[in-house]
């Protein structure tokens, strides 16, 4: 037996992903097959197939890049469908490749981590799944309810903290979340806890009163260490297509974003749209998810998207 568990694992996620991913693969493979059966490459197949990855979310950009490289390489020249989708998945492979980095665990006690983004993107989803990976590495992990306006995203995290058995840190609804994150820093301090998990609010209809809130939590966890939060995650639901990049842009206003999960993929025609934020904006992305399983939300890599997307 060569197979090994991991080989096994890795087979079954990327089974997932193809299969997650099959909304967005569909739109874009099935608008390259009706543009042709075998032909030339001409000017107007050229923009035909940016149009059809436009209408993928890839956006403009990341579009005319990909059209490019096919050109430069087979212009005039009989082309198949195959033979676009394995240019089209390596050309987004080597756009995504240096921003597919997994979430680094430091040798901090406790590594702080703030998690911002829009109500409804799965952001308390994604701190559940994320304590669960965590302590089944053997840390130690901490949750803190900041999202204190909405009483079901505390409720929400304390079933996640129950499930894995996490203390939750948490106060009555419309308490402060800046004095919330304190102590729920000072706590996992005295508890030596590994990693903390800071859940934010994200009312963007509010934008000003957001951003003041973020800056507050911010500002006073700094007080009891000044180098805190180390990572500052933002998560963003794929199904919002072109949406995100204004998430991405008014989050990076708010606070020092220093990495992406990008949820909801296997809900969203939209897919592509994570290749138009790698290209835009380079940030990491650390982790996506295609589904509702702790194990659904995974590392993210570059080629395995990029063929998954082509539906290869």
């Amino acid at each position: 037996m060569t197979d090994t568990n991991g080989e096994t694992e890795k087979r079954g996620w990327f089974s997932r992903l193809k299969a997650g991913l099959s909304r967005t693969s569909n739109r874009v493979t099935s608008s390259i097959s009706g543009i042709f059966t075998k032909r030339k490459l001409d000017q107007e197949l050229l923009d035909e197939l940016e149009e059809a990855l436009i209408a993928a979310d890839l956006g403009p950009a990341t579009a005319a890049r990909l059209v490019k490289v096919l050109g430069k390489d087979r212009f005039d020249k009989e082309i198949t469908e195959q033979e676009v989708r394995e240019i089209f998945a390596a050309e987004i492979a080597n756009i995504l490749r240096p921003v597919a980095q997994p979430f680094a665990l430091k040798s901090l006690k406790p590594q702080v981590v703030l998690v911002v983004g829009v109500n409804g993107s799965g952001k308390t989803t994604t701190i559940g799944k994320l304590a669960k990976q965590f302590q089944a590495q053997g840390k130690k992990v901490m949750l803190a309810a900041g999202d204190t306006f909405r009483a079901a995203a505390v409720e929400q995290l304390k079933i996640w903290g129950e499930r894995s058995n996490v203390p939750v840190v948490a106060r009555e609804t419309g308490g402060d979340a800046a004095g919330l994150a304190y102590d729920a820093l000072a706590r996992a301090k005295a508890e030596n806890i590994d990693i903390l998990l800071i859940d934010t609010a994200g009312r963007l209809q509010n934008k000003a009163g957001l951003m003041e809130e973020l800056a507050k939590i911010i500002r006073v966890i700094k007080k009891l260490d000044p180098d805190v939060p180390h990572d500052t995650l933002l998560v963003l639901d794929a199904t919002t297509g072109q949406n995100a990049h204004s998430q991405v842009e008014i989050f990076k206003e708010m606070c020092q974003v220093t990495g992406l999960v990008v949820t909801k993929l296997d809900g969203s025609a939209k897919g592509g749209v994570l290749i138009a934020l790698a290209e835009k904006f380079k940030l990491p992305v650390v982790a996506v998810g295609v589904g509702e399983g702790v194990d659904d939300l995974r590392p993210f890599e570059a080629e395995v998207f990029g063929r998954s997307l082509m539906g290869l």
